[in-house]
C-alpha cells in the first residue's frame, strides 16, 4: 500500500537535523505482579508483534519520490524485522532512576533510522525494586492523532490479561521500484495540477516544507500567531541547541491539583501551568536573572485537553492551541495563578480547535498520541514568538498493565525544537501527575533545579490554599 505524506507529515520528516531529532517518547516503568509471568523482551516482542495490526503505519517506511516530483509516499517495509524495532538494554543491578534517566537522555538524542519504520522501543531491565522500564520513541511524522495513533495506544491493557486479537495475516510485499514511483508521482500531479506550484517551492527552498504544513494543526494556531504581535522575551530558554540530552523527572498528586482548583475556582490545566511558572521563576532566580514583576515567559501550550465532570479527567472532542505569557515575575502565588486563569480564559474565546474523533473515542492510555499531536502544533509557531513548549495531556486514572505488567509511571519526553533549550511533557495518570523534563545537555547541565523548583512551587501553592 502507497500513500502520500500530508504536507504536515512531511514539513515534520523535513524538519529532522543532527540537533533536533523530530521524535516523540514516552518512558512507562512498570512492575510485574508476584502471581503473573509478567514481561520479558520475548513477550514484549510477541506483544507488539500481535498489535502492530493496530497500528498499520509502524511498518511502513518513508520513500522519497526521485527528482523530488511530490512529497514523499508511506510504502510497506518489505524487510521488517520486529527485532530491530524491539530493543532490549540493562542497568548495572540494581539500577537507580538516575541511571535511567541518563540512558533515557542518550536514547531520545539519537535520531532515527530514516530507511526505517520510524520508531523504535528498548526493554530497560535491571531498574531496583524489580522494575523495568520501556522507552518508545516514534517520529512526529507518524502519528497524527487520527488515522495514524502512536503504538502505545495499543500495548496496553485496562486487565492483567492481555486482550486477544485476532491472528495477524500481514506478508512483507514487494517495496516499488523508483520508476513506478515517479510515474505514481507525474499522475497525480496531472490529476492534481494545483501541486506543481509545491513541487517547484519544495524544489526551490527547504524552508518551504515547513510553509506548506496548512494542516488542521496550523489551523488551529494561525489566530494566536497573528495575535502575537512582538517576540518573545529574552530567555536562557533560547539558544543553539545540540544534539545530546538531560532527562529528568517529576512525580506528584493529582489530588494537590485538585486541592487548588477546587480553593481558587480555576481548572487543573490553570493550576498545572502555575505550579510550571513558579517553578520557572525560582529555576530562573536560581541562575542569577534579573526579575521584575513584569517578567513573563512565553509558552506553547499546544493543547487543553482536560475535561473536568466530578473526579474524572478525559480527553475533549477538540484539542487546542495558544500562547500564554507565564508570569516568571509575579512573587505571590495566587497572582501568578489568576493571571493565568485570566489569560486562559480570554483565549478560550478565540482559539479555534482541532478535531480529535479517533482519540477521544479510543479505547486506551491517549497522552503519546496527544503529545505528539502538541508537538506538530507547536512547531508552526515561528521560533521567536515563544520561549518554551508545554504539553499536557491526561490518562486514564485507574491501573495500565503491559504484558502483564502494571504500569507504575509514565513520563513523556516532548523532543526540542530549534533553539529550544528545554520542553516538558505533563500526563496524568492513576491519581499522580508526571512531568519529563527534556533539555539540551550543554544549555540546561542545571535541568534536576528546575525539576526540584516544580516541587517548591507546588508546595507555596499549597501553602495559599490554606
Amino acid at each position: 500500500m502507497i500513500t502520500r505524506l500530508t504536507p504536515q507529515d512531511a514539513s515534520f520528516f523535513r524538519l529532522e537535523s543532527s540537533s533536533n531529532p523530530m521524535h516523540i517518547g514516552a518512558l512507562a516503568i512498570v512492575r510485574n505482579a508476584d502471581d503473573q509471568p509478567g514481561i520479558d523482551y520475548d513477550r514484549l516482542v510477541d506483544l507488539v508483534e500481535s498489535r502492530l495490526p493496530l497500528v498499520p503505519r509502524y511498518r511502513r517506511k518513508v520513500r522519497e519520490i526521485p527528482f523530488a516530483l511530490g512529497r514523499p509516499v508511506w510504502v510497506e517495509d518489505s524487510g521488517f524485522d520486529i527485532t530491530y524495532h524491539v530493543r532490549r538494554s540493562a542497568l548495572p543491578h540494581p539500577g537507580t532512576d538516575e541511571q535511567l534517566h541518563d540512558l533515557v537522555a542518550r536514547l531520545a538524542s539519537r535520531p532515527l533510522d530514516q530507511t526505517r519504520p520510524l520508531w523504535e522501543m528498548y526493554l530497560i531491565e535491571g531498574l531496583s525494586g524489580d522494575r523495568s522500564a520501556i522507552f518508545t520513541k516514534t517520529h512526529s511524522a507518524l502519528v497524527d492523532g487520527d488515522s495514524a495513533l502512536e503504538i502505545g495506544h495499543v500495548i496496553l491493557d485496562a486487565s492483567v490479561a492481555p486482550r486477544g486479537l485476532a491472528d495477524d495475516a500481514w506478508v512483507a510485499p514487494r517495496e516499488p521500484r523508483d520508476t513506478e514511483l515517479l510515474l505514481g508521482a507525474l499522475t497525480h500531479l496531472i490529476a492534481q495540477p494545483r501541486e506543481v506550484l509545491e513541487v517547484a517551492r519544495d524544489a526551490s527552498a527547504d524552508a518551504f516544507a515547513m510553509v506548506a504544513a496548512a494542516g488542521r494543526a496550523v489551523d488551529s494556531v494561525i489566530s494566536a500567531v497573528r495575535a502575537a504581535t512582538t517576540g518573545a522575551p529574552d530567555s536562557p530558554l533560547n539558544t543553539k541547541t545540540t544534539r545530546n540530552r538531560r532527562f529528568d523527572v517529576v512525580r506528584s498528586d493529582l489530588e494537590d491539583y485538585r486541592v487548588i482548583r477546587k480553593r481558587f475556582d480555576c481548572s487543573i490545566n490553570d493550576a498545572i501551568l502555575a505550579v510550571v511558572t513558579g517553578a520557572l521563576r525560582n529555576w530562573l532566580l536560581s541562575r542569577g536573572e534579573s526579575l521584575t514583576e513584569s517578567s513573563t515567559v512565553r509558552a506553547v501550550v499546544p493543547m487543553s485537553v482536560y475535561v473536568e465532570g466530578g473526579d474524572e479527567l478525559k480527553p475533549a472532542s477538540e484539542v487546542s492551541s495558544f500562547l500564554i505569557d507565564l508570569p516568571v515575575g509575579e512573587p505571590n502565588p495566587v497572582m501568578r495563578l489568576s493571571h493565568i486563569a485570566h489569560a486562559t480564559e480570554a483565549d478560550g474565546k478565540r482559539r479555534r480547535g482541532v478535531r480529535a474523533r479517533t482519540l477521544v473515542h479510543m479505547a486506551g492510555f491517549a497522552p503519546a498520541s496527544l503529545h505528539a499531536m502538541s508537538v506538530r502544533a507547536a512547531s508552526t509557531f515561528a521560533e521567536h514568538t515563544f520561549n518554551l513548549v508545554i504539553t499536557n495531556a491526561p490518562g486514564p486514572q485507574t491501573p495500565m498493565f503491559i504484558g502483564g505488567a502494571r504500569m507504575l509511571e509514565m513520563y513523556p519526553v516532548s523532543p526540542l525544537l530549534r533553539n529550544q533549550a528545554s520542553s516538558i511533557g505533563i500526563t496524568s495518570y492513576d491519581g499522580q501527575v508526571f512531568y519529563g523534563l527534556n533539555a539540551d545537555r550543554d544549555a540546561m547541565a542545571d535541568i534536576g533545579v528546575l525539576a526540584a523548583a516544580v516541587h517548591e512551587s507546588m508546595e507555596e501553592m499549597l501553602g495559599a490554599c490554606v
